[in-house]
C-alpha cells in the first residue's frame, strides 16, 4: 500500500524543447492553484472547533478547558504528523499524498458533526490533525520541484495566501453556519467541501516534473544556487537528517513555536473573545476576524516580495518589521479605543504582519537554510515546535480562560486578561529570537 504513494520513476528527458516549455507553463499553474487554493479550503477542516466554542460552551456539551483538550489534541497529531509527513513528502507522489490526506480530513470533520462525548471528540480531532499535516509540506514539496530558487520567496508568499483563505472563509462559512443551523453544521459545511477539495487536487496535480521526461526545474530555469539532483533514498535521508545540525534551524523552530502561540490564540479564542468581552454577534466575530484574514493575504504576499526584491532574498530585516506591525496591531486589538473602526484596523496591522511571520518562520526561511531536495524535513522540523507551540497555547489558553469565568445571576462573565498578556508575551519573545538569526544567509 505504501507503494501506491512513493514518487514515480524518472523518465528520459524529452527532446522537444517547445514541448518541455508548454509542459512546465501548463503544470507549474495547475500546481500552484491546487496547493494554494486546495490547502486553503482543507483549512476550514482544521479551524471549525474555534468558532463553534461557545455554542458547545453555552449547551453544555464542552467546558472551555475540554476544549482546550480536544483542539490541543489535533496540534499534537498535527506536530508529530508534519515531522514524520515531511520526510515522506520528500519521498512521495504528491498528487496521491494530498488528495488521500485531504479526503481523509474531510471524513473526519463531518465525523465530529454527530460527536459530543469527549474522548470520541479527542480522538477524531487528533486524526484530523494528522492527516492535516501533510498538507504543508506536501504543498512545498510541489512547490521547490516546480519552481526554481530564484522565485522562491515570492511564489511562497502566493503560496502562504492559503492559511488567510482558509482562516477568512472559516470564520465567515463556519460562523454562517453554525449562527443559522446549529453547531453541527460548523463541521458538515468543511467536511463537504474537503470532499470537493480533494477531488479537485486529484484532478490538477502531478507528480515532480522528472517523472513525466521533464528535466529539473533549475535547469529549466537557469537557475543553479543548490545542486537540484534527485538523488537516492539513502542519500536523501541523510541530507535530511543534516538539517539538525545546523543551530539556526533550531533557534528558527523556537521562534515559529512562541508565533504560533498568538496565532492559534487568536484562531481559537478570538471569537469567544470578541463575543464575550466585546459583545458581538457570532457572524460580526467571524467577519472581524475575517478581516485580518484578508490583510494576511496581503501581508504573505507581501512578505516575500519585500525580502526577495527589498533585502536581497534576506529574510531577517523583513521578519523584524513583520513583527512590529503584528505587534501593534494586538495592542490596538485588546487596548485600543473601544470602537469597531480601531479594532479593524488592529485586525488589520494584525493579520497583515502575523501572516507574513507564518510565511517566513513557519517554512520559507527553513527552506532557505535547508538544501532544497529536503524541502519537506525542514517543513517537518519547524512545524513540530510549531504545533506543540499551538498545542501548548490550547491547554494554557483555556485553563486561563475558565479561571476567569465567573457565573453572575445565570450569566458568564469572562476575564480574558491573563490570557491576553501570554499571547502578547510570546510575540514579544519570538521577535526577539527571529532577530537573532540577522546574519542568517541561505544554504550555498
Amino acid at each position: 500500500m505504501l507503494r501506491y504513494f512513493v514518487t514515480g520513476q524518472d523518465r528520459p528527458v524529452l527532446a522537444d524543447k517547445a514541448e518541455i516549455d508548454r509542459l512546465y507553463r501548463h503544470h507549474r499553474l495547475r500546481v500552484m492553484i491546487a496547493i494554494t487554493l486546495g490547502y486553503g479550503l482543507i483549512y476550514t477542516c482544521r479551524l471549525a472547533l474555534g468558532v463553534v466554542k461557545k455554542p458547545l460552551i453555552d449547551e453544555g456539551i464542552f467546558t472551555p478547558v475540554e476544549l482546550g483538550m480536544i483542539g490541543s489534541a489535533l496540534f499534537y497529531t498535527y506536530a508529530i504528523g508534519k515531522l514524520t509527513n515531511g520526510f515522506l513528502a520528500d519521498h512521495a507522489n504528491v498528487r496521491r499524498f494530498l488528495t488521500a490526506t485531504f479526503l481523509a480530513t474531510a471524513l473526519c470533520n463531518i465525523a465530529m458533526g454527530g460527536i459530543t462525548v469527549l474522548w470520541a471528540a479527542v480522538l477524531i480531532w487528533g486524526l484530523n490533525g494528522w492527516f492535516q499535516s501533510a498538507g504543508a509540506p506536501a504543498g512545498v514539496v510541489a512547490m521547490t520541484a516546480w519552481y526554481s530558487n530564484r522565485e522562491r520567496g515570492r511564489i511562497y508568499g502566493i503560496w502562504s495566501t492559503a492559511h488567510s483563505i482558509g482562516e477568512g472563509l472559516t470564520f465567515v462559512m463556519v460562523g454562517g453556519l453554525a449562527a443559522l443551523f446549529g453547531w453541527r453544521y460548523g463541521f458538515w459545511g468543511p467536511g463537504l467541501l474537503g470532499l470537493l477539495t480533494a477531488a479537485g487536487c486529484w484532478w490538477l496535480l502531478r507528480d515532480r516534473p522528472q517523472t513525466l521526461g521533464l528535466p529539473p526545474v533549475a535547469e529549466w530555469r537557469g537557475d543553479h544556487h543548490v545542486h537540484a539532483e534527485r538523488g537516492t533514498a539513502r542519500s536523501v535521508l541523510s541530507t535530511q537528517l543534516s538539517i539538525l545540525k545546523i543551530p539556526a534551524i533550531w533557534v528558527l523552530a523556537v521562534s515559529s513555536a512562541l508565533t504560533y502561540v498568538t496565532r492559534y490564540a487568536i484562531d481559537s479564542w478570538g471569537v469567544l473573545y470578541l463575543q464575550e468581552a466585546r459583545g458581538y454577534s457570532l457572524p460580526m466575530a467571524g467577519t472581524l476576524l475575517m478581516l485580518s484574514t484578508l490583510a494576511g493575504i496581503v501581508g504573505a504576499i507581501a512578505f516575500g516580495f519585500i525580502s526577495d526584491k527589498w533585502f536581497a532574498t534576506r529574510r531577517p530585516p523583513a521578519n523584524l518589521l513583520f513583527a512590529v506591525l503584528e505587534l501593534i496591531g494586538l495592542l490596538l486589538i485588546f487596548f485600543g479605543p473601544a470602537s469597531t473602526p480601531m479594532l479593524v484596523l488592529g485586525m488589520l496591522l494584525f493579520g497583515m504582519g502575523l501572516t507574513g511571520l507564518v510565511t517566513s518562520l513557519g517554512g520559507l526561511f527553513a527552506v532557505d537554510i535547508a538544501p532544497k531536495r529536503v524541502a519537506g524535513a525542514a517543513m517537518g522540523v519547524i512545524g513540530v515546535f510549531s504545533y506543540v507551540g499551538a498545542a501548548v497555547q490550547e491547554h494554557v489558553s483555556g485553563a486561563l480562560i475558565e479561571g476567569g469565568m465567573r457565573i453572575v445571576d445565570g450569566q458568564r462573565h469572562y476575564d480574558f486578561g491573563p490570557a491576553i498578556w501570554f499571547w502578547i508575551g510570546a510575540s514579544v519573545l519570538s521577535m526577539l529570537l527571529a532577530a537573532s538569526l540577522w546574519r542568517t544567509h541561505l544554504a550555498d
